[in-house]
């Protein structure tokens, strides 16, 4: 492999810091001074999330506050902020629940959306706060909404053995579809299978290369969130899909950059994020219409099956990635609940 050859994280890495110059662009010139402040844990993505967020807090004051649209958006002074009350950010939080974006399309936020954005006013305020840039902080007097717990959406054992059967015999696809379906079928198995029983992301799926597969050792070497970089096991029938899939991966010239990609498209290059979220939606819209499922469902699933079966939450928090188990427990505490439930109804104190 090419040592000057960069990989797909890192031509990702590229874009992404792109993409958040672009963005600090339209926003006040002072804003770049938090985002050099960041830590370097933090990842680009991340970053441009927060940019997002940033800029729709002060189109908000550009569109609400007389004093603030004097002002072309990126000659905002600091100043601003010391003059921003609590009761604006209890307004820009009531605003949060719909307004328009760039397109004139009306954007909705719900509370889990609401509570992100001013996570990321309160990092914001908090920075210029602490250096004593600000005398003020109102975001942090604002409390965050409250959060109703989320079911998790999983597939049952009985639907993910329909999934795969689905994806090998092409049953109920249109017949467009299945005019590709005989192109895709092994390389289809090869994903689901992989992240059913990894439970690995979609984007550390699609930036894996040929030489991360280990198939002797049955491990695959993925970039987790956050950059670092991990390995992963997995089990026979992984195995056997990967393997069927590789046979026909060698044969394939592959386009201008994806030569090292493990998985590709029909136009022979890396195969994106977004393809292979349309081709979970695809097949698992043939097993149930009432679950939306998403690759961040097929992780969800994989979690739910390991906590079941091990019982074990800082196994599952490994094996997912997560450097927090308490990321983990949120995720997977509604079980043991369930768990607790039925352990309760098991026992007749008298028979009816």
């Amino acid at each position: 492999m090419d040592k000057n050859k960069t990989n797909y994280h890192d031509e990702l890495n590229k874009k992404n810091i792109t993409k958040l110059r672009e963005l600090l662009d339209t926003l006040p010139a002072f804003c770049k001074m938090y985002f050099r402040g960041m830590n370097d844990t933090i990842s680009s993505r991340t970053k441009i999330a927060y940019a997002y967020d940033l800029r729709v807090f002060f189109e908000f004051l550009h569109k609400n506050n007389s004093e603030v649209s004097k002002y072309e958006m990126k000659d905002i002074p600091i100043t601003i902020l010391d003059r921003v009350s609590r009761e604006d950010v209890e307004e820009y939080m009531e605003y949060l629940s719909l307004y328009k974006n760039d397109n004139e399309d009306d954007v909705l936020n719900d509370e889990r959306g609401k509570s992100r954005k001013l996570a990321s006013l309160r990092s914001f305020y908090n920075y210029y706060f602490k250096n004593e840039l600000i005398e003020t902080n109102p975001p942090a007097l604002v409390p965050m909404p409250k959060l109703h717990e989320k079911e998790i959406i999983r597939l049952e054992p009985d639907e993910v053995a329909t999934l795969l059967d689905q994806v090998e015999a092409g049953t109920n696809l249109t017949k467009k579809q299945l005019s590709y379906h005989s192109k895709t079928v092994v390389r289809d198995m090869a994903i689901l299978t992989l992240l059913l029983g990894t439970g690995i992301r979609v984007s550390e799926c699609v930036g894996i290369d040929i030489n991360d597969v280990d198939f002797e050792n049955t491990r695959v070497k993925v970039r987790r969130k956050g950059g670092y970089e991990d390995v992963v096991y997995f089990g026979d029938e992984v195995l056997k899909a990967l393997i069927e899939y590789y046979e026909e991966r060698k044969h394939i010239i592959a386009f201008s950059g994806s030569e090292d990609a493990f998985f590709l498209s029909l136009q022979n290059k890396r195969i994106s994020v977004r393809a292979v979220e349309k081709l979970v939606k695809k097949y698992s819209s043939l097993v149930t219409n009432v679950k939306k499922i998403t690759p961040h469902k097929l992780r969800s699933t994989f979690g739910t099956n390991l906590y079941q079966e091990t019982g074990d939450i800082y196994l599952v928090a490994d094996v997912l990635g997560h450097k927090d188990v308490n990321t983990t427990r949120k995720h997977y505490a509604a079980m043991k609940d369930e768990h607790k439930r039925k352990a309760a109804k098991a026992v007749k104190l008298r028979e009816d």
